[in-house]
């Protein structure tokens, strides 16, 4: 099934709103690892409704009495939704407090168990989302199509809106950085503005390969990546069993990180990342990401939607049921199919 995955959100398939209410939107993470009963750590399986991470992590620590870096999460959940997550604070000889006591309604406490080990930063399989699109107006059975695709043969892994801030903001911040015209002390806030500039880079390049029509698809010197892992190899037209592997979802092709270094590609796909990298803003900001220090990592080009299933719940509402790895954006699912602004 070639059929193209449109990436721009007025495309006529459906109109829709997204997230009248919370539940609308409920995201389940998908952990690697559980707590084993014993250690220093208290794992807490929480389900939030209305609050960000960052607003529940600085509840817990002020439950147990300790500075907000003794919490930790592996990613971080919409605001606007009903999500499951767990997060980690470290009690090193303390009793937990009750939890319940401190935590408003809007939190409910799943499980909570020790363990080793602290929650790190993307330590995570991915998410479990369920959404419900209301309202739709547009084409039903090109929609269903689209779904269908989708389900075939993944979609393009556009860094999503969130990652550029509000009007692209971060970008901005990014751009006046390496110009030195301002000085980031935080690293956190200086993470996300190196972060924009790296995600702008590798969506222009992924906007060319969509435009070409092969960002699914295996070109001769492509670093292709090991699905669930970072390890890479480069593709040599040699390699009789690149293609089933790829229709297999067991490799995917990459696009760059920017960072030091040379560049990892060959071939045709060096060539056209070059290509892209000629234009003079993206010069710009591979040259700060040079001077920042980052090295040249990559990310895989497209997405594979796992257990993808829609339904109908009435002749306006759309049920959409999915899971994306870490690191994947559901919005990039739901802009396939809806215009949600």
């Amino acid at each position: 099934m070639n059929v193209f995955i449109s990436t721009d959100p007025n495309a006529p398939l459906i109109k829709a709103r997204l997230r009248a209410t919370p539940a609308d939107f409920q995201v389940d993470e998908l952990p690697i690892t559980t707590p084993e009963g014993e250690g220093e750590h208290v794992w807490l399986h929480l389900r939030k409704t209305g609050l960000n991470t960052d607003q529940l992590a600085g509840m817990l620590a002020r439950a147990a009495s300790v500075p907000r870096r003794a919490v930790s999460y592996a990613g971080l959940k919409d605001r606007h939704a009903v999500t499951t997550q767990w997060f980690s604070v470290h009690l090193p000889g303390c009793d937990a407090p009750e939890w319940s006591d401190h935590l408003p309604p809007e939190v409910e406490i799943l499980t909570a168990h020790r363990h080793r080990r602290k929650l790190q930063t993307g330590h995570l399989r991915g998410n479990r989302f369920q959404i419900r699109l209301r309202d739709c107006k547009g084409d039903r059975e090109a929609t269903e199509a689209r779904l269908q695709a989708i389900a075939h043969r993944g979609l393009p892994n556009f860094f999503g809106e969130q990652r550029f801030g509000h009007d692209r903001g971060n970008l901005d911040k990014a751009r006046a950085l390496f110009s030195g015209e301002i000085r980031v002390r935080d690293r956190k806030l200086r993470g996300l503005y190196l972060s924009a500039a790296r995600s702008e880079i590798f969506n222009r390049v992924l906007a060319r390969r969509v435009e070409e029509d092969h960002w699914d698809r295996a070109m001769p010197g492509d670093a292709m990546q090991l699905d669930g892992s970072r390890s890479f190899f480069i593709h040599r037209e040699e390699d009789p069993t690149v293609l089933e592997r790829v229709t297999a979802f067991e490799i995917h092709p990459t696009g760059p990180l920017w960072g030091q270094g040379d560049g990892i590609t060959e071939g045709m796909a060096a060539r056209l990342e070059a290509e892209v990298m000629e234009a003079a803003d993206l010069i710009e900001l591979a040259r700060g990401l040079e001077g920042a220090g980052l090295s040249q990592e990559r990310r895989a080009l497209r997405i594979r939607v796992k257990e993808l299933t829609w339904s109908w719940l009435d002749e306006a509402d759309l049920e959409l049921r999915f899971e994306l790895p870490a690191g994947a954006y559901a919005t990039t699912v739901i802009k396939a199919v809806a215009d949600t602004a």
